[in-house]
């Protein structure tokens, strides 16, 4: 058995020059190609942001030509969409020379550039099924209909706007007719291009004329879809602008349409080069774009002097206005797009921390080892807070329902109840279980179940003071499933329990980095998405939970048989 560390030995060198950057760019090109299982993720994250920076420092046109050199063949899908999002000539070349399967193909090219899945239409090597895909996709060239009756009529190529005019049955040779002759063959060529073009205009303008509605040859989104009037419309991008608030750059799909614009109200006159959150505007121009926008931006500064230097932010849609859209179900909306927006960046951190903290660039100091460490713990709590966040939205609004299943509620509660209270025992605190401790089935999932009793239970030890006896009641006797729970002095003395602003004790277990408040409003969505609720009661917490029987059991695939014969 032999391990592969070529790719670690690439990476532990410094492309130092420009000659190393060369080659280092050669190196990983050569083994990113190559589509091999079983790699380390943090390797491979290194590599392709090391393949990105060299990227940024070597011109567009050696990219290229390293591309197209003899012999350069690569099969990973993921290098073709990393490539196919660089300069035009870069993109090209990339996907010349792409050689990958019939089901790589079909899950690359949807997710292409527009410009990108136009480069392949120059390949005359690409499986049926792959071309076809590009067909239903709209890539194809976009020639005048032919007149009719005139089926032989040479094609118009798109790129030249003329029609190819086919060769001769025998190539005739210049030298072997007079200056008259060679002037009549050349006109009689013209005559007949011109006149094949004037044709198939003529026919394309009474096509149109004809069906004015038809747009049978605008491209089509992925997966067949196309928007309203066959016009693809663009639902968000990128840009940043400069200190006028000029758009000087965009995402490439869009750059064309919106590169020049001025950001209305003009940033520097409106923002005061301070954060620009949830800014409506409307953008004017090409269909795609054209309608309203949310603009979400932060302001740039130079790095000599400090300097405001403009804006980098993005362009959303708004939310679609419904009547049957209440206000809570817009703001939920809302909510999980902006969660959605600020994980990217906080994602983005913590690969750079845990790159630094790992020395996969090169040997670090043991203090900036130990920083980068504290910034990639920090960036998964504040990523596991976005995820509870939108977990609370999504029950909130209905858009989620809890795995349903056959859980032993009490084994849950008594199992938390003993591993919490190694937690209390040395502040000479503990948690008590009363009532019936049998086996009582919920319609939860174990997962789903252990969740919710750990959100409880965890944010009322972190309030629990030294000294104290927190009660647990078990009661399912009859009826729905309860746990009533005694409330620790500092939440006893809080007059809304579910807000945002009560906090725990400060034990040293939390339930979550918003606060007993929140996590006891999430903890009651979940119970109510199950048909139950989280009240309170005086100085206590009531949770009930429907209880699981025979009829609203889901039966097991044993009982199913018995009951089908």
């Amino acid at each position: 058995m032999h391990f592969d560390d070529r790719l670690a030995t690439v990476l532990r060198h410094r492309a130092s020059g420009e000659r190393s950057a060369r080659t280092q760019f050669r190196q990983l090109l050569d083994l990113l190609g190559h589509r091999r299982q079983g790699r380390d993720e943090n390797l491979m994250a290194a590599a392709w942001i090391r393949l990105a920076a060299l990227g940024e420092a070597l011109p567009a046109a050696e990219r290229a030509a390293m591309l197209r050199e003899p012999g350069q063949r690569f099969r990973n899908p993921e290098l073709a969409l990393h490539l196919a999002e660089d300069e035009p000539e870069v993109a090209s070349a990339a996907l010349s020379v792409a050689q990958l399967t019939v089901e790589d193909w079909e899950a690359v090219i949807p997710r292409l550039p527009i410009r990108a899945r136009g480069f392949l239409r120059l390949r005359r090597d690409l499986p049926m099924q792959t071309q076809d895909l590009l067909e239903r996709l709209g890539i194809r060239d976009r020639g005048l209909p032919r007149p009719d009756g005139d089926a032989a009529a040479p094609a118009v190529d798109r790129e030249t706007a003329t029609p190819p005019v086919g060769p001769p049955a025998r190539p005739v040779p210049a030298n072997d007719l007079a200056d008259d002759e060679v002037a009549a063959p050349l006109q009689a060529a013209d005559d007949s291009a011109i006149g094949a073009l004037v044709k198939r205009i003529e026919a394309f303008r009474k096509h149109r004329a004809a069906h004015p509605g038809q747009r049978d040859d605008d491209p089509m989104l992925p997966l067949g879809e196309r928007g309203e009037g066959g016009v693809v419309r663009i639902e968000g991008f990128a840009f940043s602008t400069d200190a006028q608030g000029r758009i000087e750059w965009a995402e490439p799909r869009v750059a064309p349409m919106v590169v020049g614009a001025l950001l209305q109200p003009a940033a520097g006159d409106a923002y005061r080069q301070q954060p620009i959150a949830s800014h409506r505007t409307q953008l004017d121009g090409a269909p795609a774009i054209a309608g309203d926008w949310v603009i979400d931006a932060a302001p740039r500064f130079g790095e000599l002097g400090g300097q405001f230097i403009g804006y980098a932010g993005r362009f959303r849609r708004p939310p679609l206005a419904s009547e049957n859209l209440g206000a809570p179900d817009r703001a939920s909306d809302r909510m999980r797009q902006l969660l959605h927006e600020l994980k990217t960046p906080v994602n983005a951190i913590q690969g750079f921390a845990e790159v630094i903290q790992q020395q996969l660039f090169g040997p670090t100091p043991h203090e900036y080892r130990a920083l980068a460490a504290t910034i990639a713990g920090d960036a998964a709590r504040i990523l596991a807070g976005f995820d509870e966040l939108d977990r609370l939205a999504r029950l909130e609004s209905g858009a989620l329902v809890p795995e349903t299943g056959d859980a032993d509620w009490a084994g849950v509660v008594c199992q938390l109840a003993d591993q919490l209270g190694e937690v209390l025992r040395p502040r000479g605190a503990r948690l008590v279980v009363l009532g019936s401790t049998e086996p009582t089935q919920v319609p939860l999932s174990t997962h789903d179940a252990e969740i919710l009793g750990w959100r409880l239970l965890a944010t009322l030890t972190g309030a629990t003071a030294a000294g104290e006896e927190i009660a647990l009641t078990l009661d399912h006797a009859s009826g729905p499933v309860r746990l009533v729970a005694a409330l620790p002095a500092s939440l006893a003395q809080a007059d809304d329990i579910f807000a945002v602003d009560t906090r725990a004790g400060g034990g040293a277990v939390s339930a979550g980095m918003f606060g007993a408040g929140f996590a006891l409003r999430l903890a009651r969505a979940e119970a109510k998405a199950l048909g139950g609720d989280l009240v309170r009661d005086a100085g206590s917490l009531v949770l009930t939970l429907p209880r699981l029987t025979a009829s609203n059991r889901d039966p097991s695939p044993r009982e199913a048989d018995v009951a089908h014969g």
